[in-house]
């Protein structure tokens, strides 16, 4: 019989045999299955699809749950901002200003212990460990330094953003 071969889930409509649905802790299992995958090929190539095999999912799940590699990332990895908005904080009004709200967004982030905490971390393991360097860097320069350049209408302006970024890294490590 044709509903026996292909199987309970298949014969219910439910997804590709092998594949779970979501259950209780799915999101805590993509979460780890994340993490885990970000550590080891960094953003660039981490996949929606590894990741999600290697939680036992389908990706559409993850996708359903997370939305974007980016979402996810700044999930997996509790991130207390959303790069977009930090990027639209420093674009928002006239040019002349754009190096002050970055400092002020910058700060904004930094200045509360909440938010800190995470961060922190984060910057603590790419000082000491050259993979998680990669991850930070990559992930930066995507989210945040690539919309903040896309937006500024200046000669070398990917040289003024990376240079501004540095600067600000160094303070927050000096300062905290």
């Amino acid at each position: 019989d044709v509903i026996k071969a292909a199987g309970p889930a298949r014969a219910r409509g439910h997804g590709r045999a092998g594949r779970r649905p979501g259950g209780p802790d799915t999101r805590g299992e993509i979460l780890s299955a994340a993490r885990a995958e970000f550590a080891e090929r960094a953003y660039d190539r981490a996949s929606i699809r590894a990741i999600a095999g290697r939680a036992g999912v389908d990706p559409a799940l993850v996708h359903h749950y997370f939305g974007t590699k980016e979402q996810l990332f700044l999930e997996a990895m509790e991130l207390p901002f959303s790069p977009p908005d930090v990027a639209g904080e420093i674009l928002t009004g006239p040019l002349d200003g754009a190096g002050e709200r970055a400092v002020r967004a910058f700060f904004a982030v930094w200045g509360d212990p909440v938010r800190r905490a995470p961060i922190l971390a984060m910057l603590r393991s790419a000082m000491s460990n050259e993979a998680a360097a990669t991850l930070l860097r990559q992930f930066a320069r995507r989210s945040i330094l690539s919309r903040v350049v896309a937006g500024l209408d200046l000669p070398d302006r990917e040289l003024r953003v990376e240079a501004a970024v540095s600067h600000l890294i160094g303070l927050a490590l000096m300062r905290y």
